[in-house]
């Protein structure tokens, strides 16, 4: 196969580009940026392009695929090339349904807890000896890459509904046709795609829709909405298997786990990694991995990067990082911790940084989900707001969206920065929650000193 990249140095892009030359393909591609570690791997594989730029003289007839990034605009002169070629030309996912058409196919979709799920089933793959070709929205311990593609059997891929690519704007997950799909929970997100709920929630329905028949859809019965779509489907050439969180006990800051007989302690927490936990059990039995198997592999999981990531503690006080912005999300990262430390008091710093989290209008979605944090802020950059060329964003418009009493509304670093340094921090569990860098704070650093100073 010969295969030109547009958007070659995508975080996505650049690691198929990569897995797929060394499957043996003829790799070229092309991008306006690159950016590290991109272009550092891009580089060790031989597959940097010499000169930034688009150049249509590289698309030729000799291409048997072109592969277009989400970032390449429709105008892009390469893909026009493309098109007039009369070229095969595909988004990512469409490229990878094309290359597992005859492997099992797992998707994991939902509106939270896609990434941690997909890390749960490539780490128990992967201790079970089971070859596996995935692709994951994020860096994981003992995977070199985020994307494999190989001669494997089976490929879990973690299914989101963005869209795929600029001529392309139907979800990435409407593509993946899976024989075992999960649904881990439907929360209105992404709102600058799908505007209104019914538009966003239609999205699921075609995705359950495309699952093969014979195949099994794994889904959270305690989302009320997915279940009453799930049951509103009525597809009978298919398997339904609702999940739960499954039993499990805290003692001294550590949660073990009860799966079919089989007990262990966990390195993760939460109801919401204890659901995550539950489905992907679901599909590795589907797999023909035994409980024994599934709960010694699972005992050993210690999460997907930024998903409450311990950054550093010391006997009173613990530092941790999560990827949370949206509201289904921070709720849940907020309702573990506390859990797992009821006695201490919870910190929270929250930073608005995606189109919708900025939005006026979706603000009153996050009411009450910071209710259960001692202390609260919420921060966003007015810097942000001006990348997205969004309205001024009000600090009465985002505390009258939280309803929380006492808390802090920050959109200056300096603000962020007091905020901070007034806090004492003795007997407390810090939550960092954000998409972004908080105007590129050094958040490592600011865990290691409080950690320090407090201990």
């Amino acid at each position: 196969m010969n295969i030109h990249f547009i958007s070659i140095g995508g975080s996505v892009m650049h690691q198929l580009a990569i897995a797929l030359k060394r499957k043996g393909y003829q790799i070229t591609g092309s991008d306006d940026e690159i950016f590290e570690p991109a272009k550092s791997n891009l580089e060790k594989e031989g597959l940097l392009p010499s000169v930034i730029g688009w150049f249509p003289e590289r698309i030729t007839g000799a291409l048997d695929a072109v592969l277009l990034g989400m970032h390449a605009k429709a105008d892009n002169p390469e893909l026009i090339k493309a098109k007039e070629l009369g070229l095969p030309i595909y988004s990512f996912p469409e490229y990878i349904y094309k290359e597992s058409q005859n492997k099992t196919r797992v998707a994991v979709g939902g509106s939270h807890g896609k990434t941690t799920t997909t890390a749960m089933l490539m780490h128990v793959l992967k201790n079970a000896g089971k070859s596996f070709d995935y692709l994951v929205g994020a860096r994981l311990e003992g995977f070199n890459q985020s994307v494999d593609i190989t001669d494997a059997p089976i490929i879990v891929c973690e299914a989101d509904e963005y869209p795929a690519s600029a001529i392309e704007r139907r979800p990435k997950f409407h593509f993946l046709f899976p024989h075992i799909a999960i649904l881990t929970g439907i929360a209105w997100d992404h709102i600058n795609v799908f505007p209104t709920f019914d538009n966003y929630l239609e999205q699921f329905r075609i995705f359950i829709n495309k699952i093969e028949p014979e195949g099994y859809l794994i889904y959270n019965e305690g989302d009320q909405t997915l279940k009453d779509l799930v049951a509103s489907i009525g597809r009978k050439d298919i398997h339904y298997y609702p999940y739960s969180v499954p039993s499990y006990t805290i003692s001294n800051g550590e949660t073990r786990v009860c799966i079919e007989g089989e007990e262990t302690a966990l390195k993760v927490f939460g109801n919401h990694n204890l659901l995550n936990m539950h489905a992907a059990w679901l599909v590795c039995k589907q797999l023909g991995i035994s409980a024994k198997a599934f709960v010694h592999a699972i005992g050993s999981f210690t999460g997907a990067a930024k998903r409450l990531e311990l950054l550093s503690k010391n006997n009173t006080t613990t530092v941790y990082r999560d990827f949370a912005h949206a509201p289904s999300k921070v709720k849940a990262t907020i309702d573990a911790v506390k859990e797992q430390f009821p006695d201490r008091k919870l910190v929270a710093l929250l930073e608005l940084h995606t189109y919708s989290s900025l939005n006026e209008q979706f603000m009153t979605e996050y009411k009450d989900v910071l209710n259960v944090a001692e202390e609260a802020a919420v921060y966003y950059s007015k810097h942000a707001l001006e990348l997205k060329r969004m309205p001024e964003l009000k600090k009465e418009m985002v505390k009258a969206g939280f309803g929380k009493e006492n808390l802090q509304v920050l959109n200056q670093k300096q603000e962020l920065e007091q905020w901070l340094a007034e806090r004492q921090f003795d007997n407390s569990v810090v939550l960092l929650m954000s998409s972004g860098n908080y105007d590129g704070m050094d958040v490592e650093a600011f865990a290691k000193h409080i950690t320090k100073v407090g201990g």
